[in-house]
């Protein structure tokens, strides 16, 4: 028996831990759209603009698909939701007229103030088996390996 004729090992994917955190990754997501899409009407990608505009207060749109990885439309499409219901606002740039500055409005403020306490209510809810010291330890862990795929991807 050559080693072309070997049986090819099995790939388990319960046992690939890029499937495994993706799989938890999107189960995760899924979950708590069902929170905010229900309770306050929101897509998930204008959840994730919404929460990197009170992050970091003022981003461009391409700030934003940067941060979440999102792709163009889907960013200016959740941000032509969040404008009409003027939750957002935006304006031109000082330095680039071609570039538009977002910032959360009072309305936008508001609406976070009531949902960012249940997506932390909700978060607590699903770590709730985990010590404290696991769940310090899983942010330390998910630390490393962005660090280590950063070097990788260099």
């Amino acid at each position: 028996m050559t080693p072309d004729d070997a049986p090819a090992e099995r790939f388990d994917l319960d046992q690939f831990l890029p499937y495994r955190l993706n799989h938890l990754a999107d189960r995760i997501s899924q979950a708590l759209a069902r929170l905010y899409e229900t309770r306050h009407d929101l897509t998930v990608a204008q959840w994730r603009v919404l929460a990197w505009l009170h992050h970091r207060e003022e981003l461009t749109a391409k700030q934003i698909r940067e941060a979440t990885r999102m792709d163009k439309a889907r960013v200016s499409r959740a941000v032509q939701g969040l404008e009409a219901r003027e939750l957002i606002r935006r304006r031109p740039s000082p330095e680039d007229q071609r570039r538009h500055e977002l910032r959360l409005t009072a309305a936008g403020e508001a609406l976070l103030a009531a949902l960012i306490p249940e997506a932390r209510a909700w978060e607590a809810a699903l770590v709730a088996p985990l010590s404290i010291e696991e769940y310090r330890q899983l942010f330390e862990l998910m630390a490393r390996l962005e660090s280590q795929l950063t070097k990788l991807e260099s």
